[in-house]
């Protein structure tokens, strides 16, 4: 069934509203013991092409007048700190770190009809296809609601980097950066910018301590006050517990997890190549402090950053330079620190990319590009497709094996999984449960049962773990 932006925001707006009336949901299960008590995802928006990252296949320079279709990957392979194992050019500090985790190269994501990078990144961070008769809450809520606070003054689900007015698809990216029918409380905590985060925990100053505590006050009265049923009691009292956590925060101690300048100048540096370099960073100052789940992402704006519909080959030189750093030394400096193996850590995208198929082998979709056949200008070198046969994902630290590579791709196009697939319900359940999350754990909502994985039924992948 082929669905477009406007079915999707639609309903997503339907399912939000339906959310607001909803009881309280009850967890029917308890979470276990976990090898990682927190999650740190980073996010690639907008299509990493794994074969111009981390399964890089035969290289070949641009040349005018170069076929499309000899065309695999753009970049040149280079060694790694697993024997054997290539990503490549451009990636050299995570290719020194690769070691300390397991790089999957086999990750298949849905087949949803025409591609909307929006509806792909809602099917990955909730675990279900878009659209839904409730408001699915996304991964870190279900972390956040089902493991709780490690420490009470900060928020246990943050996302960082991510505009949420982006124009486009911006309504359908909101969709899923909720908590949905959880509650408002288990919702993340938005950081735009993290050069600002000190900024947003801090009360306003014009205001005054008297002034600022009254306004909080007299907005709970006109809540409970007011003659509309604006949601059901579950869902006002969630809003205002999330109100009283964020008040904690601007007046706890605990906020100084959020000022980059406490930072050595020459760390900062490291991290400081772009939002989401500094947003690792941020990432690793709020898993010290005690967050439970943290999401960094590059941004998805659409034509832009991971999205290499044109100029791929420069714009993923841009890419690389964003992320090689920020990455390589957030997995030092959790090992340094003695928390990687409690946090897990993983690199993950919504699909990945060819320059010849849109969508995967057999099961083609309308191209949203074209493609000339032969290359005759740069903007042409670069993958330029959808592709959702294969994805690669990185994870580190939390009990992931170390060293290992999970998976197998062909080596010549179509560069499809050929050993060891893992779709989106076995590789949440295989994060959840590093968690200590059982993929069939569920909550009840409107009498009937919702599990983290879809139907409860996603598998643990036990060869991804030590």
């Amino acid at each position: 069934m082929s669905i477009d932006r406007r079915f999707f925001v639609r309903h997503g707006v339907a399912a939000t509203l339906a959310a607001l009336q909803g009881n309280n949901p009850r967890l029917l299960a308890a979470p276990r013991s976990g090898t990682a008590d927190s999650m740190i995802l980073l996010w690639m928006a907008g299509g990493m092409a794994q074969t111009e990252t981390f399964d890089p296949k035969r290289y070949t320079p641009y040349e005018s007048g170069l076929p499309s279709d000899r065309v695999l990957s753009t970049f040149k392979p280079i060694p790694t700190a697993i024997d054997g194992v290539q990503i490549s050019e451009g990636l050299e500090r995570v290719a020194s770190v690769l070691d300390r985790g397991t790089l999957i190269r086999s990750h298949r994501v849905g087949d949803l009809g025409f591609i909307l990078h929006s509806r792909h990144q809602f099917h990955w961070h909730t675990g279900y296809t878009p659209p839904q008769s409730v408001a699915c809450p996304h991964f870190g809520a279900f972390v956040a609601r089902t493991l709780g606070k490690k420490n009470p003054d900060i928020p246990a689900f943050l996302s960082i980097g991510q505009n949420l007015e982006i124009g486009g698809e911006s309504d359908a990216v909101k969709a899923f950066h909720t908590a949905g029918f959880l509650g408002a409380e288990y919702g993340p905590f938005h950081i735009v910018d993290p050069r600002e985060a000190v900024a947003v925990t801090r009360p306003n100053q014009l205001l005054g301590q008297s002034r600022f505590a009254g306004r909080r006050e007299l907005y709970r009265k006109m809540l409970a006050a007011s003659p509309v049923q604006r949601g059901s009691d579950h869902q006002k009292e969630s809003f205002l517990n999330s109100l009283d956590n964020a008040h904690r925060l601007l007046t706890s101690p605990a906020a100084k997890a959020f000022d980059l300048s406490l930072e050595p100048e020459k760390l900062y540096s490291t991290y400081n190549t772009s939002r989401f370099g500094l947003g690792c960073l941020l990432a690793r100052r709020l898993v010290e402090a005690g967050a439970r789940f943290i999401e960094v992402t590059t941004e998805y704006i659409p034509f832009r950053f991971w999205d290499t519909h044109e100029n791929g080959h420069s714009r993923v030189v841009d890419m690389k330079r964003t992320i090689d750093a920020p990455i390589a030394q957030l997995i030092r400096d959790l090992e340094q620190r003695g928390l990687l193996e409690k946090t897990l850590v993983v690199v993950a995208t919504e699909f990945g990319r060819d320059m010849m198929t849109e969508g995967k082998p057999g099961l083609e979709v309308k191209n949203q590009v074209t493609v000339p056949d032969i290359m005759t200008e740069p903007k042409h070198y670069g993958m330029h497709r959808h592709f959702t046969d294969a994805v690669s994902v990185l994870a580190f630290g939390g009990g992931i094996k170390k060293g290992s590579v999970y998976g197998e791709t062909a080596p010549e196009r179509p560069c499809k999984t050929i050993k060891d697939p893992i779709g989106i319900e076995d590789l949440h359940a295989s994060l959840y449960s590093a968690l200590g999350i059982a993929p069939d754990t569920k909550y009840e909502i409107e009498q009937r049962p919702f599990y983290v994985t879809k139907d409860g039924k996603g598998k643990v992948h036990p060869r991804l773990f030590s």
